[in-house]
């Protein structure tokens, strides 16, 4: 679910469809930057556009080398433009070089067969090359060891704890529709129990009845941690962020093949 913006003063204009790919953290608590919360996500951060009435957060990735960012294919419009990261705990927007401590450049690289093969797969995985040393100083997110989920047990996967992190709309009620969401530019976090696994998808509860929380619009190409490695990125989910969370795999064959063109694999 990706999280559009028309300008300052003007509000959020949310792309609803079910179908939709995903884009903060519905029933999620914020982040307390240096982990002291129990919980340790400074390597996620804001993915950043500029549009004609400045910088904007668009969606979420994850650092995984000091100099590359993971993030979703939908959230970038052309491979090869400039766009921007922060990794603040909370943003303000429009986002300046004044109101921001950690702010970098980089260019966008999508996947080769991204939108190519329908529905069941849609590679929708992409990386940010940041210019110079990249984001010094952050410590970059292990990635999931190859076909990591696939080769769990059953048992395993039905007892994990997934750990989701974004930046996106926020929920905090069961309230219905729109008016439960809210944009505040905080970092949040959230832990999910595995529903579904397929070659291409694991699909994660975000049930508050049951414990859980997930994404939502802003949250697309954000991690979904198992232990410290980031195993999928969000993808969709359903229309007002209450239910589920289906992210795009990365420990698979064809995202690995990607990504081992930028940084060193496990």
């Amino acid at each position: 679910m990706r999280r559009m913006l028309i300008g300052p003063g003007l509000g959020i204009v949310l792309i609803l469809t079910m179908a939709a790919p995903a884009a903060g953290i519905s029933y999620g608590q914020v982040d307390v930057p240096g982990g002291s919360d129990g919980v340790d996500v400074d390597n996620v951060g804001a993915l950043i556009q500029e549009l004609p009435t400045g910088k904007f957060q668009i969606c979420t990735g994850t650092l995984i080398s000091p100099t590359v960012f993971l993030t979703a294919s939908h959230c970038i419009d052309d491979d090869g433009m400039t766009l921007w990261v922060s990794f603040d705990a909370h943003i303000t927007e429009p986002i300046t070089d004044a109101n921001t401590e950690t702010l970098f450049r980089g260019t966008a690289h999508t996947h080769p067969l991204f939108g190519c093969c329908g529905e069941n797969n849609p590679y929708d995985v992409a990386v940010i090359v940041l210019d110079g040393q990249g984001a010094v100083g952050i410590t970059p997110a292990p990635l999931a060891t190859a076909n990591q989920l696939g080769r769990m047990t059953r048992v395993q996967r039905r007892t994990a704890r997934f750990l989701a992190a974004g930046y996106g709309l926020a929920r905090d009620t069961q309230q219905k529709g729109e008016k439960a969401l809210y944009f505040d530019g905080d970092r949040r976090f959230a832990s999910q129990t595995f529903r579904s696994l397929t070659s291409a998808f694991v699909t994660t509860s975000m049930n508050q009845a049951t414990g859980d929380g997930g994404g939502c619009y802003g949250d697309s190409g954000g991690p979904h941690f198992l232990g410290s490695r980031v195993v999928a990125i969000t993808y969709t989910g359903d229309r007002w962020c209450k239910a589920t969370d289906k992210s795009v795999r990365v420990d698979t064959l064809w995202a690995r093949d990607f990504l081992g063109g930028f940084v060193s694999l496990p």
